[in-house]
């Protein structure tokens, strides 16, 4: 079956692709009947419609969504969230200590097919037993599902870790990334984030917090309180998809705290590498990107365009997934 990629939100149509997929419509939502958005408390899909709310959405502009996994040993699952029933268009690699979920205002703002990535140690893909979730690795593990999930997107969009993994992913698989966008992040920005006060790392700062909590409430307290900017119902959502409740009634997040620390400025060198469109976007209220970095990115990559978020912090998608999603729809549109 042959179809034109469809924006869910506008009605536009673009490129046309070879999807294999069911005639009609009534036979895809048959056959992802369990991944529609629904009412039950143990859907992850649920708070689609009240995140399609907030952004002043129809209902309609829920699009089907499903989890899908790749598994590249026996030892190591990358889980995804795929949007829509198309090929996606845009790959979305997200920050430490976040999810795939992370996207979904900005997608649902977007309205394209798309691909976010659960990376390792986070969401529900595997830990690694050495806790080494650096770009270098995660960029190896993310290679593998772009490939069976995403393998013609137009653009990778990575925020934090997920921008540092996108420039590793340019460099390894460059087939893979016809263009580039980095959200809030250079090779240098992990060193700056450790001389950082708990206020300038913003909400990023839970990460070095406390690891279990007595209720799913103190933990929303303490995001609320980190990301002030942020609507509580906001908030709260991203609670619910990054925590789990053990056994013993505790609360704890749904990622692996451990990390190697590894150094990644040598990803200037990738960086410098990088022969596809390249697109700097910074939190215009954020300090880790520096108008140094900015400097270097220039030098080392001349062609790259460097844009800001006027009043949006370190989790750019997360303050403005407006604003993003109107420079990612554009940034589709140049060549």
């Amino acid at each position: 079956m042959s179809v034109l990629v469809h924006n869910w939100r506008t009605g536009s149509t673009g490129r046309k692709y070879d999807l294999g997929l069911p005639a009609t419509l009534a036979q895809c939502r048959g056959r992802r009947k369990g991944f529609m958005a629904s009412q039950r408390s143990d859907d992850e899909f649920a708070l689609l419609p009240e995140t399609a709310a907030d952004l002043g959405l129809e209902p309609t502009a829920v699009p089907i969504v499903q989890r899908v996994g790749t598994e590249i040993r026996d030892d190591l699952h990358v889980s995804s969230l795929q949007w829509g029933t198309e090929r996606p268009r845009v790959v979305f690699l997200h920050g430490r200590g976040q999810n795939a979920h992370t996207w979904d205002s900005l997608i649902l703002a977007l309205g394209l097919p798309a691909l976010a990535v659960d990376l390792p140690g986070h969401g529900h893909s595997s830990w690694r037993a050495d806790s080494d979730y650096s770009p270098w690795t995660t960029a190896d593990a993310v290679a593998h599902a772009v490939r069976r999930w995403a393998p013609d997107a137009e653009t990778v969009v990575g925020a934090s870790l997920g921008g540092l993994t996108t420039i590793r992913l340019t460099a390894i698989v460059p087939e893979l990334v016809r263009r580039a966008i980095i959200v809030d992040v250079t090779p240098s920005a992990p060193q700056r984030h450790r001389e950082m006060t708990g206020t300038e790392r913003g909400a990023t700062t839970l990460i070095q917090g406390p690891d279990s909590f007595d209720s799913f409430d103190e933990i929303v307290e303490l995001a609320a309180a980190a990301s002030p900017q942020r609507s509580r119902a906001s908030i709260r959502r991203g609670v619910v998809h990054n925590t789990r409740q053990r056994p013993d009634g505790r609360w704890v997040w749904r990622y692996d705290r451990h990390d190697s620390g590894r150094d990644t400025t040598p990803l200037w060198e990738d960086l410098a590498g990088i022969q596809v469109p390249l697109t700097l976007i910074r939190g215009g209220a954020s300090r880790f990107v520096t108008d140094a970095d900015v400097d270097e990115v220039r030098r080392r990559n001349p062609a790259a365009r460097i844009l800001a978020v006027p009043g949006a912090g370190h989790s750019v998608h997360g303050d403005a997934p407006r604003e993003l999603a109107e420079l990612i729809g554009a940034s589709l549109e140049t060549v």
